[in-house]
């Protein structure tokens, strides 16, 4: 038990609110002032509301530079569930409720699509007036600069407090929520004890994020512990590893995640981004073993929606276009996870913005007029002017092109299957791979 809850119990320190009672008088404490750093006053009141509990009430002025701030603080503990008040705001009476809003408390007007959330304003005891006062204080504070400088967004604004100050006036009905996950906000019910129509109050379980936003850590049984290895942890959880940058060899992170390709098998991607120079890779790798049987997956491009396929290309896999008579090898570009589209544009960066022979003295004219003639065929392709088929084939079986008939055939893909040969195995290192009997001498 606190301090404060042992004075309690002895009695009289926590006094209900009335404004006639002449006889409640505050702390007072010297402080310093964080706007001047010299010494102002703090005003602390133990006080009681009634129907509901104790509360702190602090409130600090500086006579030197008359900065002030008020807050309130709950006397209690976090309660054991969070509360959702609802009050369906209908009078000028309404608008006169007192109102307890802690710092974790989120407030939200959805017939404005309205919303403050929680943390964004220190914890204060008021009235629905009054927390309205503050909302529209915060969205005129900065509004001289805005008129000068974004005067459409400074006009919108400008409007939506107008709407505010109506509702404020009693002028419309509007449903004021007050969402609170320690369960010490409140809204006055003047019909207490009895019942209150406009008033809902709804207690729920906070979630596990809820409880982190409020510093609470969930004990947890040592018998539902599962290893971090777990395969079903690692679908759920995006991995994060230290490496090194492979443009600038600074340190970078890479993350990593099982992601389940529909109708596929799983695979693995991996990102890499530099905050030092900027650089930001990607990479695929499969996420089972290699196929019995190799892929070769032929798409027919006939329209430009063809573009937005997924497409996954693994470092294993070479991509032609016979109508370009081009041919791009398993180790190029490696392994990657994109569109179509996406694909065609690494495609022609290779070859012609990042082509060494594309610059500097070692580049002839005819060749030049080659690659240009070579990317502006690309362009054409993307953008659904040229009929050409690309054609992906995997020894490994590990790519994949989206069908976007899934489960039906796709009338524009074929998918073929085949037994690798001698070669693709060696590519592979299948032949030298003994993966039975090979313990025995």
């Amino acid at each position: 038990m606190s301090v404060i809850e042992e004075e309690s119990v002895r009695g009289g320190v926590f006094k209900d609110i009335n404004a006639e009672d002449e006889d409640v008088q505050p702390t007072v404490i010297e402080s310093l002032c964080m706007n001047c750093y010299k010494n102002g006053s703090t005003r602390l009141m133990l006080t009681k509301i009634p129907f509901f509990k104790e509360i702190i009430i602090s409130s600090f002025a500086c006579p030197h530079c008359n900065w002030n701030n008020t807050e309130i603080q709950s006397a209690g503990r976090i309660q054991e569930q969070g509360v959702i008040y609802t009050l369906q705001v209908k009078s000028k009476e309404d608008i006169n409720r007192e109102v307890v809003k802690a710092d974790s408390a989120s407030t939200r007007i959805p017939e404005l699509d309205f919303e403050i959330p929680a943390f964004t304003q220190k914890g204060s005891l008021s009235t629905i007036e009054g927390l309205m006062d503050r909302a529209v204080a915060g969205l005129e504070q900065d509004q001289v600069i805005r008129k000068t400088t974004d005067p459409s967004v400074a006009g919108k604004i400008e409007e939506f407090v107008h709407r505010l100050k109506k509702l404020k006036e009693g002028e419309e009905e509007f449903t004021l929520i007050i969402d609170d996950p320690s369960g010490n906000s409140f809204i006055e019910n003047p019909f207490a004890p009895q019942k209150d129509k406009c008033l809902s109050v709804t207690n729920y379980k906070r979630t596990s994020e809820q409880n982190a936003s409020l510093g609470i850590e969930e004990e947890e049984e040592q018998e539902d512990e599962k290893p971090n290895n777990d395969l079903d942890t690692m679908r759920n959880e995006v991995l994060v590893f230290n490496t090194s940058c492979p443009e600038c060899n600074a340190p970078a992170n890479t993350n990593m995640k099982l992601v389940q390709i529909p109708h596929f098998k799983e695979v693995i991607i991996m990102a890499t981004n530099c905050d030092s120079c900027g650089s930001r890779t990607n990479e695929v790798k499969p996420g089972g073993a290699t196929e019995e049987l190799g892929t070769r997956i032929t798409l027919h491009l006939t329209d430009p929606s063809d573009m937005s396929r997924d497409l996954l290309k693994s470092e294993t896999c070479s991509v032609s276009i016979p109508e370009l008579e081009f041919e791009l090898g398993m180790a190029a570009l490696g392994g990657k996870f994109t569109t179509v589209e996406g694909l065609l544009k690494d495609i022609k960066d290779l070859i012609v913005s990042k082509n060494p022979f594309m610059c500097g003295d070692s580049v002839s004219a005819d060749r030049a007029d080659k690659f240009k003639l070579f990317g502006q065929k690309i362009d054409k392709i993307m953008a659904g002017e040229m009929d050409v088929h690309i054609i992906l084939d995997d020894p490994a079986g590990n790519s994949y092109l989206q069908n976007i008939y899934a489960p039906d055939p796709d009338p524009e893909m074929k998918i073929e299957k085949y037994t690798r040969t001698f070669e693709h195995n060696e590519d592979l290192g299948l032949n030298d791979m003994k993966t039975e009997g090979y313990a025995e001498t």
